[in-house]
């Protein structure tokens, strides 16, 4: 067995396996809901909201999304900076207009699901934060902040 080949198996000796490996990521990805559950806790009172004005909840790749009844109201109403929306992202749940918007923007808002997972609790102050100082500097909150740069970068 060549030199190269041995490295991966060597690793998976180390750290016990692919077993191992998998509780590994299994822990990760625990870590990874907790870092982000604070603005998880704000969506999720949005989806109990949503669900009883009519709207429609579902739980794809791990996050929960969330489309009509309150969850619509609020995106066509708009947030300050921004203004109106398909669809949001708080943590590790997608809020959407409606079902098409939903399907259309999925890959998008699945770059914020790993942005929050990112950045954690820090995320909305930051992304808010970016989107003040671009509008006070005259340039577009939305479309120039730099989490929806790489939002759209990664999924156009």
């Amino acid at each position: 067995m060549r030199r190269a080949n041995r490295v991966p198996v060597l690793l998976l000796r180390h750290f016990g396996g692919c077993e191992a490996i998998a509780r590994m990521n299994v822990a990760l990805r625990i870590l990874c809901y907790l870092w982000a559950a604070p603005a998880t806790a704000i969506g999720l009172l949005i989806v109990a909201a949503a669900s009883v004005t009519g709207g429609s909840a579902g739980i794809v790749q791990g996050v929960i999304e969330v489309h009509g009844g309150i969850a619509a109201r609020l995106l066509r109403r708009g947030l300050p900076l921004v203004g109106s929306g398909a669809a949001m992202t708080l943590g590790h749940v997608i809020l959407s207009q409606d079902r098409e918007c939903l399907e259309r923007s999925r890959r998008h808002e699945h770059v914020h699901v790993r942005q929050y997972e990112r950045w954690g609790p820090f995320f909305l102050p930051i992304y808010v934060a970016a989107s003040a100082t671009l509008w006070l500097r005259g340039r577009d909150p939305y479309l120039d902040n730099p989490f929806e740069r790489e939002a759209y970068e990664q999924a156009p």
